[in-house]
């Protein structure tokens, strides 16, 4: 816990620094000491984005960051100091509870964070892409080893920004750093609310009721907590901000959803906000997209860049026809298989055969009758989309609110075309949902006591082990990790399993693979290259196709070879 507290203040500290530097720049005039953090974190993402087209985020990265770090707090030294005041001074100010709350809520976000990693991704390629990141950058071809490692998250960027891993191995906390920003904003509006009595400030305020669904990512660095996070600040600004919007509240709205993008592009529906806004405001921000267009260009061009290294095309996943093809482009095999799987099993829980024999309608009823957290979140999304617009209509009848609603059925139905996971929607599960909460709780003494409730579970969650597999699909969710005393001040490692690796050669690879491991998927933090051999071996036998490498050197990538079916 305590190393894990101190890697946040150094957090803290680059990421207020950058954002400031970043404001100045930009001239965004952001007061809030939150936000200016995040501001900090994409600031730090685009720099390591661009460093790692050329060479790994090491040691030499920082000492680039450490520069860019000291440089702005040296000019802006009164400034800043004056924000971090500022900003205790709020917290100084915070309704009694509040700060109780907040300062529990702090505990166990951290002991969690120092807690076995319990997100199966994590095992998968969290780790594995962040270490290829910190070792070589981006790679070419590298989603040729192990499709998954072609997503190369921007939080998994962020992470490899923050991770130390020159000095120490087991820093991997960053979503729980993002978890524990979204708090502080959201205890913020609620206190604020207590004094206007803005319904947005208390929808917002609410988040906290909903830390025990975030507490199973926390203790990996997984991407849907940024997503949910920066979801409702994002919401916020855009319903406080829709009736009349300055230039540089549009312009932190664009910057907040280009993050939201280049961390997962299953937010797509977002790019609507900026584009509403402009033509609602068309002829005084028209005048003025200088920035907003050229942030815009250099956030796509980064992200086509990272995907035409890492994966040989524009896009991953993708159905769309290539433009190019590169020596080390995805094989066409592989990234339909994975599509297909993507829809048929973890979106619908069906085999090829049983999902081409459905109707629309048979696909919908199965998706909803799904057993566990999947059936649930399901079903709720469906709830919702009924009932939010009496709702709507009757407390908060309001045009930037009808437009979330909109927003959320056109993300429904574009995942229901793709993939319809639960989580790749719970953002507006979880905002409209608080908002249903906000509607008709709104007393300070209910609020009170809902907050003081919801720290229960977290509790248990942190020091009671708790067998999920009744509660989920994913026969790999077995338990959710709990918090060692020993793990008080050194972080329990980047993985939860102490797997045993060995040494294959296939053509002219040599990879590591996990032992007694039957997660297909499963790498684990072993040392580079690493994929599971059972991966090699059923890509090889069924599709005659083996990963390798394009010189003798890792940093020089993969590419997919055809095998001849006589050589097997």
């Amino acid at each position: 816990m305590l190393l894990i507290i101190l890697s946040w203040i150094y957090i803290l500290f680059t990421t207020i620094n950058l954002g400031f530097g970043f404001d100045k720049i930009v001239g965004l005039k952001n007061t809030n000491f939150i936000v200016t953090s995040i501001l900090g974190l994409f600031s730090v993402t685009v720099l390591a984005s661009i460093w790692a087209i050329f060479g790994r985020i090491n040691f030499e990265f920082y000492i680039f960051i450490l520069i860019i770090n000291c440089s702005i707090f040296l000019k802006y030294r009164t400034l800043i100091l004056s924000s971090y005041r500022t900003f205790f001074n709020e917290l100084k100010l915070l309704d009694t509870f509040l700060k109780f709350f907040l300062t529990v809520s702090f505990f166990l976000i951290v002991a969690q964070c120092a807690s076995i990693p319990y997100v199966i991704d994590n095992e998968s390629y969290y780790i594995q892409t962040i270490k290829w990141l910190n070792e070589y950058g981006f790679v070419k071809g590298l989603a040729n080893l192990h499709l998954f490692l072609g997503q190369q998250s921007g939080w998994h960027i962020t992470q490899s920004a923050f991770n130390f891993s020159f000095l120490y191995k087991n820093f991997n906390d960053l979503s729980g750093f993002c978890l524990l920003l979204g708090n502080i904003f959201a205890v913020q509006k609620l206190n604020e609310y207590y004094k206007s009595q803005n319904k947005t400030y208390l929808i917002i305020g609410l988040l906290p009721l909903v830390n025990i669904f975030f507490f199973q990512f926390i203790s990996a660095p997984s991407p849907d907590i940024a997503v949910y996070i920066f979801s409702f600040i994002i919401c916020f600004y855009f319903l406080e901000n829709y009736k009349k919007t300055s230039i540089e509240t549009f312009n932190l709205l664009v910057i907040l959803i280009l993050f939201l993008l280049y961390i997962k592009n299953t937010t797509l529906t977002f790019v609507l906000i900026p584009i509403l806004l402009f033509f609602r405001n068309f002829e005084y921000i028209s005048k003025k997209l200088f920035f907003s267009f050229s942030i815009s260009l250099i956030v796509l061009v980064l992200f086509f860049t990272k995907n035409i290294i890492v994966c040989g095309s524009l896009i991953f996943p993708s159905k769309l026809p290539p433009f190019f093809v590169l020596d080390y482009t995805i094989s066409d095999t592989v990234e339909t298989l994975y599509y297909k799987q993507l829809k048929n099993y973890y979106g619908y829980f069906l085999s090829d055969e049983q999902f081409n024999t459905m109707s629309t309608f048979d696909l919908f009823l199965n998706w909803l009758s799904l057993p566990k957290l999947n059936g649930l979140f399901n079903k709720l999304s469906v709830l919702l989309i009924v009932i939010c617009p009496f709702l709507i209509y009757k407390f908060q009848n309001k045009k930037a609110l009808w437009i979330l609603y909109v927003m959320m059925i056109i993300q429904l139905c574009i995942l229901f075309s793709t993939s319809p996971q639960y989580r790749f929607f719970m953002n507006f599960v979880l905002f409209f949902s608080l908002f249903c909460v906000a509607c008709f709780i709104n007393r300070r003494k209910f609020i009170t006591l809902m907050l003081l409730i919801s720290l229960i579970p977290m509790i248990i969650i942190v020091f009671i082990p708790i067998n999920l597999n009744r509660f989920s699909n994913h026969k790999f969710m077995l338990e959710m990790s709990t918090f060692s005393f020993k793990n008080a001040i050194y972080p329990y490692k980047n993985t939860k399993y102490n797997t045993q690796y060995e040494k294959i050669k296939t053509g002219n690879l040599n990879f590591n693979s996990p032992i007694e491991n039957d997660f297909f998927w499963g790498c684990g933090d072993g040392d580079l290259p690493c994929v599971n051999k059972e991966q090699i071996s059923f890509y090889e036998k069924y599709y005659n196709i083996k990963p390798q490498m394009r010189t003798s050197n890792l940093k020089d990538g993969f590419y997919t070879k055809k095998v001849n079916p006589n050589e097997l």
